[in-house]
């Protein structure tokens, strides 16, 4: 099995909603089967009667059929007008949710193994089996409850921040791995080779987002070819059927497209497995659609500053300029693109600061949130930081006509308005 379809299978498993209770479905009829043999064998016989077990099995067997059908209608409900209010990107993390593939797991099982029950029921009824099917009915509302409960705290945008902003946390650590130092002089991350060597091209044959790739499948081919590979697309960039997709230097005759075309694996959607610019695009699409006329909730906006703030904490103590892999012998094997330090600035605070103008709460926060990293990045990040409030400062000016409102917007407020810096 190759490094793509094994990402394919592992990224189908984690996304799939229908896929775990199918599972329970399918369980659901050995599992019966062993019971029923558990019930023979020790001759466990219900003292209900066959008739009236009929009556309640098919009774649970219906209802459980319309709740399961309840259930798939309301969270497909909920999860579109939170996505509306929202963005639409958070829909993948929604259909990740372990308690409601649980959840929805439980309810299929249970409602297959009433009806086995149900259809295998003679002159007697077997007792464990009834006894499953009757209490696993009943537990499965205690377990409704509680998936209701998770996943309407799950879609409040407080919760959706956190754990946007924990998982890119995840990715930002995985992908820089190394600290910065505060003596280092940050280089420009553009890893693009400037000789003239000849060079092998390798063109994408997918059309669609590159997702992820085999960094350590690269390095070892590189390695055992003795040639320097180019991965032409950074992580999260759109490519078309045709585009450059690798560039094979210095050797490496013995590589095929197809080996190559197999380290790479491309979706329709951005993920944040690799990407750490995702996290931030999120977040700042939330904000942007909370500062919208229609919805006009700057408090979201400024919920949604905090989460950038804490990334962008994380980034700025984090080498940046990687993208160049070695192997064991110190020689250059594999290159590849990643964000740089004014890339995450730009993406973080342009369009929160262009939608939110108007804001005096966003504002407050955004200045916080800049007078607060220029005080703990290392130095050689604190240039474009100062450049963002100067750019700050002049919005403040143009778009607050009273004198009270620019010295209100003048100043950091780590709530918005109604706390201090």
């Amino acid at each position: 099995m190759t490094w793509l379809q094994r990402y394919q299978f592992r990224s189908f498993f984690r996304n799939s909603v229908w896929f775990p209770p199918l599972l329970g479905m399918i369980g659901a009829i050995p599992i019966h089967r062993l019971v029923r043999w558990v019930d023979i064998t020790l001759a466990l016989k219900s003292s209900i009667e066959p008739e009236g077990a009929r009556a309640l099995l098919g009774t649970l067997s219906a209802s459980m059929f319309t709740f399961i059908v309840f259930v798939f209608s309301i969270l497909l409900l909920s999860v579109q007008l939170a996505s509306a209010q929202l963005t639409p990107r958070i829909i993948a993390l929604f259909y990740r949710n372990r308690v409601l593939k649980f959840s929805l797991t439980v309810f299929v099982f249970t409602f297959t193994f009433s009806l086995a029950v149900l259809f295998r029921i003679g002159d007697t009824v077997n007792q464990i089996s009834l006894w499953i099917a009757v209490y696993s009915s009943l537990a499965c509302i205690g377990i409704f409850l509680f998936m209701i409960d998770n996943v309407g705290k799950s879609l409040r945008p407080i919760i959706l921040l956190n754990l946007i902003g924990s998982k890119g946390q995840e990715v930002i650590a995985d992908v820089y791995p190394e600290l910065v130092a505060e003596t280092e002089v940050i280089a420009a991350n553009d890893p693009i080779i400037t000789d003239r060597e000849s060079s092998r091209m390798i063109v994408s044959r997918s059309t669609g987002v590159v997702l992820a790739f085999d960094m350590a499948g690269l390095l070892e081919t590189a390695r055992r070819t003795n040639c320097l590979i180019e991965l032409v697309p950074q992580v999260g960039d759109f490519i078309t059927y045709g585009d450059p997709l690798f560039r094979v230097r210095q050797g490496g005759e013995m590589i095929t497209d197809h080996q190559l075309n197999q380290a790479v694996a491309i979706g329709p959607e951005r993920t944040m497995e690799q990407d750490p610019g995702f996290a931030f695009r999120i977040i700042v699409d939330i904000a942007a659609k909370a500062l919208s006329p229609a919805i006009n909730d700057p408090t979201t906006a400024v919920l949604a500053l905090d989460q950038i703030h804490r990334l962008l904490r994380v980034v700025a103590m984090r080498q940046l300029n990687t993208g160049r892999v070695y192997d064991g012998s110190g020689k250059l094997r594999l290159i590849y693109r990643t964000p740089a330090w004014d890339d995450f600035i730009s993406l973080a605070i342009t369009e929160i600061r262009h939608y939110g103008k108007d804001s005096i709460q966003v504002i407050r926060r955004l200045r916080a949130l800049l007078e607060n990293l220029i005080d703990v990045v290392p130095p050689q990040r604190v240039a474009s930081l100062r450049a963002e409030i100067e750019v700050l400062n002049r919005g403040v000016e143009r778009d607050f006509r009273d004198p009270e409102d620019r010295v209100r917007a003048g100043s950091a407020d780590s709530l918005g308005v109604g706390g201090r810096r």
